[in-house]
């Protein structure tokens, strides 16, 4: 900041705080969508270094002309999230319910029962915020200091708009560790007796929306599961990395014959178990405990083949740091899964992690596929379902791949 240039965090004649882009930051990108600000990019005096985290302000360029509001936290290396382009916007209850409500026509639209994800951060204008509805309930995870502010007002346009009786709030996950935010996960309103069931691809799912992973289930697979279904039908299946089932009891609805499912976690294999008895497939149903890589080594060392096999594991790269890391992980999935496919069977291989995009993680599995000796037809390249819009001005949020392979040799 110049000598006798103003504090760029001062109020303005509404009584909000302003911010300003640096000199030499690029204003276009911010002007064409894209919505995060970050703390290079921002003039932060000693006013803004000040602002309480979920501050909203005024965001101007560098010429001091208008761009809209954000929510500002000084803690976090995005310092600025676009809330609204237009500068006069008022941020309260009302706001939020009309982009609740907006959200709520588009899946209402997808589909034809209330389980989805409503909100998807950034994508459908509610930064950092996520909300996965379970029927009469909803689980909300405030993971940006401006929503954990407004906490009461969100859940109260939740309410108003949704008509859910139950809100939970998950605390869980990097991105509110990331924010400075607390881990206090609760029941908000209502109350929640055990697990719910979802109905979904012609399976019953049980998620456990206080003590599950993320909230509780993971909506964004839905069409994949149901693409590797339709894969699945008359062959044994083995599911790796399964949570509560989600490829498994797809498959198994679709006619499989067998399935089985992987993972480390006893209550998310318990969950599965009880999805698959709701589901009236127990009987064609099996687990087995345990660290993934180990298994499919076992598997193999058992003589075991599937006629689908699918490995969604959690995010090997959850950030550009942990690429090379997690590539060489992904990569070592495929040749350990490889071998479990038999002759004319079907291989599945999925990624979380935005920072390795699509590119890359083809390369790591292909060749990891190759290092097992077998030869792969890619059928398919899966994303996450329409429940969870992309923003296309944000690579974060298209962060979910599944590759399709049939494999020979």
């Amino acid at each position: 900041m110049e000598p006798h240039e103003p504090s760029a965090s001062q109020p303005d004649t509404t009584g909000l705080p302003v911010v300003r882009l640096r000199p030499k930051t690029d204003a276009r990108a911010i002007r064409r969508g894209s919505p995060w600000v970050f703390d290079n990019e921002l003039v932060v005096d000693r006013r803004t270094s000040k602002l309480a985290p979920g501050t909203i302000a005024r965001l101007e360029d560098a010429e001091r002309s208008p761009m809209g509001l954000v929510a500002v936290n000084p803690s976090s290396r995005i310092i600025a999230r676009m809330l609204d382009r237009d500068p006069a916007a008022t941020v309260d209850r009302a706001w939020l319910s009309a982009r609740i409500s907006r959200a709520l026509a588009l899946r209402e639209r997808l589909y034809d029962a209330p389980f989805y994800r409503l909100i998807h951060a950034e994508a459908d204008g509610l930064p950092g915020v996520v909300i996965d509805r379970f029927g009469d309930a909803a689980v909300v995870q405030p993971n940006a200091a401006w929503a954990e502010v407004l906490l009461d007002d969100l859940v109260d346009a939740l309410v108003e708009v949704t008509g859910v009786s139950t809100v939970l709030k998950n605390a869980t996950g990097r991105a509110r560790s990331l924010e400075g935010l607390d881990e206090d996960s609760r029941v908000l309103l209502g109350a929640v007796d055990g697990s719910v069931p979802v109905p979904m691809n012609g399976a019953t799912y049980m998620a456990d929306l206080l003590g599950g992973q993320k909230t509780g289930l993971f909506y964004d697979q839905r069409p994949n599961h149901a693409f590797a279904a339709g894969l699945g039908k008359g062959a044994r299946v083995l599911d790796v990395f399964s949570h509560v089932g989600g490829f498994a009891l797809a498959a198994l609805a679709a006619g499989a014959e067998s399935a089985l499912a992987v993972d480390g976690s006893a209550p998310a294999l318990e969950l599965a178990e009880q999805g698959a008895a709701a589901s009236g497939v127990a009987d064609r149903f099996a687990t087995r405990r345990g660290d993934a890589f180990e298994v499919m080594a076992a598997l193999a060392e058992e003589g075991e083949r599937f006629g689908l096999v699918v490995c969604d594991p959690p995010a090997f790269a959850p950030n550009k740091p942990a690429l090379e890391a997690g590539l060489r992980a992904y990569e070592r999935v495929a040749r350990l899964a490889a071998p479990l496919v038999a002759p004319g069977g079907y291989l599945v291989l999925c990624s979380c992690s935005h920072a390795a995009d699509l590119a890359r993680f083809r390369g790591a599995c292909l060749s990891g596929i190759g290092r097992s000796g077998r030869w792969a037809q890619q059928l398919h390249t899966g994303f996450a379902g329409p429940d969870h819009p992309q923003l296309p001005q944000l690579a974060e949020s298209a962060y979910l791949k599944a590759l399709f392979f049939r494999l020979d040799g």
